[in-house]
């Protein structure tokens, strides 16, 4: 389940900017996911493009000159995984709360 909900985020992260795998690594730090280390992240987004969800492409940092390093961007393929993580998340996040709350839907 872990990594669906991890999927998801990278596609929101990646559908608001354009990013590069490490910098990826600590946009999901900073919000929390620091128990996902970097090495696990470069499987998902290498499974992610053989989906066509997103696609890399190389890209010099004009700002460090720097190496090229490699840049993710969402697909139609990928805005439309996004919508439908969007639509489950809220409707399990509402099941969920329902449950801890000591709601009806026992």
């Amino acid at each position: 389940m872990l990594k669906g909900i991890l999927e998801g985020c990278i596609l929101m992260i990646i559908s608001q900017d354009e990013v590069y795998g490490y910098e990826l690594s600590k946009k999901l730090q900073n919000s929390g996911f620091d128990f996902v280390s970097e090495g696990s992240i470069y499987p998902l987004l290498l499974r992610m493009q053989k989906e066509e969800w997103i696609e890399g492409y190389m890209k010099s940092d004009s700002k460090s000159g720097g190496p090229p390093r490699k840049y993710y961007k969402l697909t139609g393929s990928g805005e439309e995984v996004l919508v439908q993580f969007r639509n489950n998340w809220s409707r399990m996040k509402l099941s969920v709360d329902d449950i801890l709350t000591g709601g009806t839907q026992a």
